[in-house]
């Protein structure tokens, strides 16, 4: 990569002045150092909040050491991977510290995965254990047959809170929601079993490194295959203090509050909210079920909150939920949106409203996942990404992973401490994502273009991968799942423009059978897929548009769908045009 234009690193004009070029990537020997030096000096700060119940860093430390004492127990090991899947629970936090702590991996899954995806990432990470809570304990049950899981733990969604609330929420969800389905786990153990066994047992700690494997955070990547980026106490550690260094500023240590919605199981909040503020010796407010948008305005009314990370669709949502324009946000300082574009429209009400700027943060799960942020200086919105953060290259390469000129767009790369060490069981797939002399490299398959000043833009994405809400969707697994319907004969996912999701699912197809109907197709996803998954819009079609090698052109039914709906908008604006007139 001769003649470098990025090399001088132009985006260094416009850094705050009090963030750091580099991070010292020696502050930490691991996560656990970090969470060990916090729990130490904070302890008798509040670390978590959930459903009015809070947890103290004391209380937490003690928690996870319990459940990291479980595991030794049972004799897990140094390196066995354990899957949590739950929501924004007290539960989360004591799982996850308590299995670093042990010296093994976390395996974070989504709870509303079906048998198929659940059993695929169980399965390929190898995992020994399962943290559950039990409103999803079915579809594990249905999973446990083809993984190769020995120790199921399962909870439930009061078990960690307040007395008599706990007790009160289990029996709502359990007899009167009917949030729980019937499942039969014989062997399984409750949280709080574990907690109270390992309360009695031995906790040895376990010398851990930066280098050392902390979490396998599943994504389709950047080649649209399901796959665990192997993310380091390195990585992690790096990117946790990269973005302290970049918003420290306006942070205070021991003294802040984070509203956390979404997932700790989502990279976004395991870093941003969990791990920054937990070095911080901050609070985290978490929201179980952020969906119910009146239960959440309720929450924000209650407490005096610092900050708050979400996705453009969260902020959406907010802002259109009566009550939410009423809130104090005088305490507030800082709003950041990633996992998808945020939108002017949004960012400018969300200012109006709140009186704080909307930041942008971009980023991959393969790098921790902050690569370029706003400056924390930016009052209004630019439509740019921003800068990379400490310690942290960009460069906008072409097919060749050639740097192109600055201002000429091309595929953004990423540098750092924070890139993944690659993804896990698949050097194939590593190779094909990383690029540059030392394959240091990561392609991020979006398109991007950097200004004169250094700021970075995203132009289009370079694969056709789907963003919901800020979740990956690849159409070659949702492709896979109706092709192996017997009533299609082919089918191409794509994505559409939708204001609330940022885009959604359509699938184009052809029939085999020809009494398919849509609704059996529905049917059918709701068994297969997650529900950010399934198609919103499905459109059958004599047959799809291919190379002359017979490859399907998604391109040009994307294309086809955006010039059906721009003809579909102007004759209805004929038509209001016509009535206006009478």
């Amino acid at each position: 990569m001769s003649n470098n234009p990025y090399s001088e690193k132009p985006w260094l004009q416009g850094y705050p002045a009090d963030v750091p070029e580099e991070i010292d990537l020696n502050t930490y020997s691991s996560i656990v150092d970090m969470f060990n030096q916090s729990v130490e000096k904070y302890a008798a700060n509040t670390a978590f909040i959930n459903m009015g119940t809070s947890m103290s860093y004391s209380q937490l430390d003690k928690h996870s050491r319990d459940f990291a004492a479980y595991l030794q127990s049972i004799g897990l090991k140094k390196g066995d991977r354990v899957a949590i899947m739950m929501p924004n629970l007290l539960q989360y936090p004591i799982a996850v510290f308590g299995i670093l702590r042990a010296g093994m991996v976390v395996i974070n899954t989504n709870p509303l995965y079906t048998v198929r995806e659940l059993s695929h990432q169980l399965s390929d990470a190898g995992a020994s254990a399962v943290v559950i809570v039990e409103n999803f304990a079915n579809v594990l049950e249905k999973t446990l047959r083809k993984v190769p899981i020995k120790h199921v733990i399962t909870t439930r969604l009061g078990d960690m809170l307040d007395f008599p609330k706990g007790m009160l929420t289990n029996f709502a969800v359990k007899h009167i929601k009917k949030m729980v389905p019937d499942y039969n786990l014989p062997d399984s153990i409750s949280f709080k079993s574990v907690l109270k066994k390992g309360s009695a047992s031995t906790f040895t700690p376990e010398d851990i490194s930066l280098d050392e494997l902390a979490f396998l955070q599943y994504t389709g990547g950047t080649t649209g295959v399901a796959k665990g980026a192997m993310l380091s106490h390195g990585n992690l550690v790096a990117n946790m203090l990269q973005s302290t260094a970049w918003l420290g500023g306006m942070l205070e240590p021991g003294k802040e509050t984070i509203v956390t919605a979404l997932p700790l199981y989502h990279i976004f909040a395991l870093t941003a909210n969990c791990l920054m503020f937990v070095n911080l010796g901050g609070t985290n407010l978490l929201i179980t079920n952020p969906r119910d948008m009146p239960g959440f305005v309720k929450e924000l009314s209650n407490i005096k909150f610092t900050g708050i990370t979400g996705v453009n669709t969260l902020f959406n949502g907010l802002l259109n939920t009566p009550g939410f324009s009423d809130i104090d946000f005088s305490s507030m300082k800082l709003s950041l949106g990633g996992g998808m574009a945020v939108q002017r429209a949004v960012a400018e009400h969300w200012k109006e409203v709140t009186g704080v700027p909307l930041l942008e943060a971009y980023g991959l799960t393969e790098t921790s996942p902050a690569a370029v942020f706003s400056p924390t200086t930016q009052t209004e919105f630019t439509g740019a990404i921003g800068l990379p953060i400490s310690s942290t290259e960009a460069m906008v390469i072409d097919d060749e992973c050639q740097p192109v000129a600055l201002g000429e767009p091309g595929e953004l790369c990423i540098r750092g401490p924070q890139v993944m060490q690659g993804y896990w069981q698949l050097p194939s797939a590593t190779a094909d994502t990383m690029c540059g002399e030392n394959d240091d490299w990561l392609r991020t398959g979006d398109v991007a273009k950097m200004d004169e000043n250094g700021y970075f833009f995203i132009v289009d994405r370079k694969k056709d991968m789907i963003l919901v809400s800020g979740f990956n969707v690849y159409p070659n697994e949702i492709e896979d799942v109706f092709a192996a319907h017997p009533g299609v004969l082919e089918v191409a996912a794509i994505g559409i423009p939708d204001e609330k999701s940022g885009e959604i699912v359509k699938i184009c197809v052809v029939k085999k059978t020809p009494s398919l109907v849509a609704d059996d197709l529905r049917a059918h996803a709701k068994e297969q897929l997650t529900g950010y998954k399934r198609p919103k819009i499905i459109e059958f079609f004599d047959e799809l548009p291919k190379t002359n090698v017979g490859k399907i052109l998604r391109r040009e039914l994307r294309e086809m769908a955006l010039a059906a709906d721009t003809a579909k908008e102007k004759i209805k604006d004929k038509l209001k045009d016509t009535i206006d007139k009478i």
